[in-house]
């Protein structure tokens, strides 16, 4: 099962929306997987600055004078904003790397969700309304995301195996299937340099592509290449800093369809999840194609 939705804005009017939208179209797929739900934001860059999600099961511990001990250790300047389990750290973006192994040291516990110029990850075992609810998701605005609703069969129901993975900067995935090669392909990319915090498949997918952009590679082009590189069954949509990509296996057997207008591309499992969006009674809609790569980025979005 589980659900995904995404929405790719092209008019800068509804930006201030995106967290709205995307919390509904969300919310709408819960029975589609009830374990744990995630959704990964795109917002504004700032100048000369980069973020990094993390996530603690002992929050009120772990973030307390989290900003000072970082600001001292980096000898920097620090914006920690603290969202319930999850806060938002905000840095010189040439501090990103230091930062992760401080954290490291100084909070062994906590875990990283994203990082990079514009993503924000946030997820939680539990109901898309209540994941959506605990982070004040609906007042998020941003350019582009991505969500999923989760029901298990690769790993177990925790926060890291939810969905989105990131394991790139300003990169995640979710993935409604099942990858029949992921250890395989886990030990290449460990090969590579590549590390993992779960079992999870979908998080292979994830760092595949990764890899795949590391290596020149745009989001279609690296897209184009798991379509022979991944077996399984598999309907993906990734986030780029700019990019909004979809991808079913050649089989296709999981549902899948997408909505455009002058003002958005959308993405949902099932056509209920894309009802509520502005202008869908006019828009282009279609399921997706087996094995054929769809992606938009902002600077090519009409």
């Amino acid at each position: 099962m589980c659900g995904i939705v995404g929405l790719f804005l092209k008019d800068k009017s509804l930006e201030p929306q995106l967290g709205a939208l995307l919390s509904q179209m969300l919310v709408i797929m819960t029975d589609r997987g009830p374990d744990s739900a995630g959704i990964a934001i795109y917002g504004a860059p700032q100048s000369g600055k980069s973020k990094i999600t993390v996530q603690s099961a002992a929050s009120e511990t772990d973030f307390a004078s989290l900003q000072a001990d970082l600001a001292k250790g980096l000898d920097s300047e620090v914006d920690v904003k603290i969202k319930n389990s999850h806060a938002v750290i905000t840095l010189d973006a040439t501090k990103v790397a230091e930062a992760r192994a401080l954290l490291s040291t100084l909070r062994p516990d906590i875990r990283v969700m994203s990082s990079g110029d514009t993503i924000e990850i946030y997820k939680e075992t539990g109901l898309p309304k209540d994941v959506v609810s605990r982070f004040a998701v609906n007042a998020m605005a941003g350019t582009h995301g991505i969500g999923h609703t989760r029901m298990a069969t690769e790993s177990a129901v925790t926060t890291l195996g939810a969905h989105p993975f990131s394991t790139g900067a300003d990169q995640c995935l979710v993935h409604n299937g099942s990858l029949s090669n992921h250890n395989n392909l886990r030990r290449e990319l460990k090969r590579e340099g590549m590390s993992f915090e779960t079992e999870n498949d979908s998080e292979v997918a994830a760092a595949y592509l990764t890899a795949e952009m590391a290596h020149g590679q745009n989001l279609g082009a690296a897209l184009d290449n798991a379509i022979n590189d991944l077996d399984g069954f598999f309907t993906f949509v990734v986030g780029t800093k700019s990019g909004f990509g979809v991808l079913r296996d050649p089989i296709a057997c999981k549902p899948a369809v997408m909505a455009e207008t002058d003002q958005y591309v959308a993405f949902g499992s099932e056509y209920r999840a894309l009802v509520n969006l502005p202008g869908i009674d006019t828009a282009r809609i279609w399921e997706p194609e087996p094995a054929t790569v769809y992606f938009w980025e902002h600077e090519h979005a009409a």
